[in-house]
């Protein structure tokens, strides 16, 4: 009879053990690849969750590419990868082809000079009107820096993105435009353009946060300084419009609505349809709940938690 007690316990334990289990083992056993092109904008974040993802899923495989959003949607409703990053909004045509839109983070476009311009101190006393830019990058009207006020003939050298890019749309939305509106010399890539503005002292563009900011230090560097927005048109850089100075007070001035949407935005994972993969479903879902603790460490801004709940059943 006790023999029998014994047994039945070690059957009970392992009948019990049994049922734990499979929770563990289905993190491990979950295999399969991911492809991902897309935004610069969206590349840094997702290199650092596709890391944190496989080191709880080791049998996933998730290859990287960045080109551009116009690639990344390309690249997805053509079916050449799983997931398109983009850093706009969808426009009719894609969604008509299916293209499904995940909100993920946010993040902003913002002007920069090079940190060798001479026109650096200025510009931060006083900030740039929005008129000032868009007779910059979009009618063509400045072509010197004395337009802007400043005893200096030397012509602004106007940089822009050469590939279809969510930053540069974004950045001409600000204008009521579309990229193709865009003035200035074509550059490849967020990281080229930054390269270009950098080495030129009369040189503009425009970048996304994170190829502005160290995120370790929470300054700006790769040899660029954003471009302080007279947002208010009087002439000067208010305190409350100065928040320029490190990642954390710009990040708290996009949350609180400070610096303006259209230049700022949502950005976004796209799928094919409904992602119905369970391993892309798996990292989506994980980058929407575990994933975002590396969000704001990584130099973007995290959506409120009610949006993530409406992304999330999205995937459900």
């Amino acid at each position: 009879m006790k023999r029998y007690k014994n047994g039945l316990l070690a059957s009970i334990i392992l009948i019990i053990a049994a049922n734990l289990v499979p929770t563990k083992i289905s993190a491990q056993d979950l295999s399969g690849n991911i492809s991902i092109s897309g935004a610069f904008a969206l590349y840094p974040i997702t290199v650092k969750w596709a890391e944190e993802f496989k080191k709880t899923h080791p049998k996933v495989k998730i290859d990287i590419q960045a080109g551009g959003a116009g690639k990344g949607i390309t690249d997805v409703l053509s079916k050449v990868t799983d997931i398109g990053l983009v850093s706009r909004d969808l426009n009719n045509a894609e969604l008509k082809k299916k293209a499904y839109a995940i909100a993920v983070t946010k993040d902003a476009v913002i002007p920069t000079i090079s940190t060798t311009s001479p026109y650096k101190a200025v510009l931060y006393k006083r900030g740039i009107k929005k008129e000032a830019l868009n007779n910059i990058f979009i009618t063509g009207k400045y072509k010197t820096w004395n337009t802007l006020g400043f005893k200096s003939t030397a012509a602004i050298h106007v940089y822009t993105r050469s590939d279809a890019a969510g930053a540069a749309e974004t950045w001409a939305q600000y204008f009521g435009k579309k990229q193709e509106d865009l003035q200035g010399v074509a550059v490849f890539g967020d990281p080229g353009l930054a390269e270009a503005v950098k080495r030129d002292p009369t040189g503009i563009g425009f970048n996304n946060i994170v190829y502005i900011y160290d995120t370790k230090t929470n300054k700006p560097t790769n040899g660029l300084v954003p471009i302080p927005i007279d947002l208010n048109n009087n002439g000067k850089l208010d305190p409350a419009e100065n928040f320029y100075n490190d990642i954390d007070q710009l990040i708290a001035a996009i949350v609180a609505g400070k610096y303006p949407s259209p230049p700022a935005r949502d950005l976004y994972f796209v799928t094919n349809g409904k992602p119905n993969n369970p391993v892309v479903k798996a990292f989506i879902k994980y980058i929407l709940t575990d994933g975002q603790k590396y969000v704001t460490e990584a130099g973007y801004i995290k959506l409120p938690n009610e949006k993530l709940k409406k992304e999330l059943e999205k995937v459900k």
